[in-house]
């Protein structure tokens, strides 16, 4: 008997990543491919659909070769993906007929407060947990279907399907139309008390039933994979949004288990169990996962720009040679020397949710360096996960003992523990730390029978490192009102952050 292993598609932002695991959940196999990012006007961002398909692919079969094995010893495939990003394409051929809409595009920002305008945030945050923003996909959907020509027609003649990444990755290895409820919960047309596509809601935002997909538990068949992809028929049976891939990859499954993922964006999850909590201070609820048995919830607060800032210092204003430099730079300074940087190029995510604020440096003097300038951009993803986790303990109505970290940027040992000291929490770090491919495998092996229950993958979990608050109390409440008024600029007026 060969050993079997399970391969995770993890199809992000900027790149397309496909990771092989074994029973302990380590890594034994890896691909990463980037791709385009397309910025056809300010505010607006792109991926080109087949190239989406194409790297995933790509970086999938590389995994195999990485490992060293066969297809067939391939048990399941899971899929983890950039979530809310919107694409649509021919029933008949499976061409897309325009870009994907990147999440963090904003180009549906005048349909957001025309919906709001109509009175309609609070029916929508009722059935869907979310906020009317540009942010999820229900938005962008209407914004094709108003202005490319011909695309509603042919939509509700049944010509043109839906789907968000992890719908599109599905239906080019399997044919089938099909998505699951943790991605569903993301494009403000799906009810996450009922578990269905809300009529009500599809009429408000004028979108075809037809062009939807269908919506399976996260842990399940969702088809086979057509055999030219890779020798056999592989059976994909997981599926998750990123963020609620990294929750379960990080075994954060009894209530309140917290984690944070330093990507692209940053991301912040807690486990709320059986019960989907409103929340009241500008956070989304949103469906973390099902495994067949009813859904298990969360709180979610979302910074749209957390690695983002330094892929910005490093390729447009060119004071980076590559991202690791940073820390480095950080380290070399005592401070920031009073510099703060809120890095709100696409508006500000939870929970400000204020899609106008703009990107905004404060504190500049004569003395300003470059270091500085480096170590205010890794500051303002830790402020930014601050301001989400006060929103969520107020929510939850308790203190979060620690914050388990994972994402790119964890690896960032200065902004770790800087990210202690301003949250007053331990910062624990995975001995694995892609813990979103992980939680892609673990669905996907849990539906096969690869790992036998929720205890063995807990079992698997591992801490490799942990950050401790070594600041004192009134240096952080003076950084944290600097911050609290830089917010307050950016939003364009001085009441501060709450303003």
């Amino acid at each position: 008997m060969k050993e079997s292993y399970v391969l995770a598609l993890d199809q992000g932002t900027t790149s397309s990543r496909a990771i092989l695991f074994n029973k302990s959940g380590l890594a034994i196999g890896q691909r990463q491919l980037p791709f385009r990012q397309i910025f056809p006007k300010p505010g607006w961002v792109e991926h080109d659909p087949e190239e989406l398909w194409s790297s995933q692919l790509a970086a999938a079969r590389g995994a195999i070769e990485a490992a060293q094995i066969e297809s067939d010893q391939v048990d399941a495939i899971g899929i983890a993906n950039q979530r809310e990003t919107t694409l649509v394409w021919e029933r008949a051929t499976g061409r897309p007929v325009y870009n994907a809409i990147v999440w963090q595009c904003r180009r549906s920002s005048e349909i957001c407060e025309e919906l709001r305008a109509l009175g309609l945030s609070d029916v929508v945050k009722a059935k869907t947990g979310l906020v009317l923003d540009p942010y999820f996909s229900g938005t962008k959907l209407m914004w094709l279907f108003d202005q490319v020509p011909g695309l509603r027609g042919r939509a509700e003649r049944g010509e043109i399907l839906f789907g968000t990444v992890d719908t599109w990755l599905i239906y080019r290895l399997t044919g089938e139309h099909l998505t699951d409820p943790t991605n569903a919960s993301r494009t403000l047309l799906f009810n996450i008390n009922t578990g269905a596509w809300d009529e009500e809601l599809l009429k408000l935002f004028k979108i075809p039933a037809a062009v939807l997909p269908r919506v399976r538990p996260s842990s399940g068949l969702f088809g086979l994979t057509r055999k030219e992809f890779f020798g056999v028929e592989i059976p994909v049976t997981g599926c998750a949004g990123d963020q609620q891939a990294a929750l379960f990859g990080q075994a954060c499954f009894e209530p309140g288990a917290s984690k944070n993922t330093y990507g692209t964006g940053c991301f912040t999850l807690m486990n709320t169990g059986k019960e989907a909590v409103a929340s009241k201070h500008g956070l989304l609820t949103t469906v973390a996962w099902d495994l067949g048995s009813g859904y298990t919830y969360a709180l979610e607060g979302s910074v749209f720009i957390a690695g983002a800032v330094i892929q910005w210092l490093r390729d447009q204003m060119g004071m980076l040679a590559d991202a690791a430099e940073s820390e480095s730079l950080a380290r070399s300074v005592e401070d920031s020397g009073e510099v703060f940087i809120v890095p709100a190029f696409v508006g500000l995510g939870a929970p400000y949710w204020d899609a106008d604020a703009r990107g905004t440096v404060v504190g500049i003097t004569r003395g300003t360096t470059k270091a500085h300038f480096v170590r205010a951009a890794l500051e303002s993803i830790a402020y930014q996960s601050k301001d989400l986790l006060d929103a969520m303990e107020k929510d939850a109505g308790k203190q979060i003992p620690c914050i388990k970290a994972d994402g790119g940027a964890s690896a960032n040992s200065f902004l770790m523990q800087f990210q202690s000291d301003i949250l007053d929490r331990r910062v624990i770090l995975p001995e694995v730390g892609e813990t979103t491919a992980l939680g892609a495998a673990y669905l996907a092996g849990l539906a096969t029978g690869y790992w036998a229950s929720l205890s063995e993958v807990e079992g698997n979990w591992r801490r490799r490192r942990e950050f401790s608050p070594s600041m004192a109390g009134d240096r952080r409440a003076c950084l944290l009102e600097s911050w609290a008024r830089a917010v307050g600029t950016a939003r364009g007026h001085n009441k501060g952050a709450g303003g």
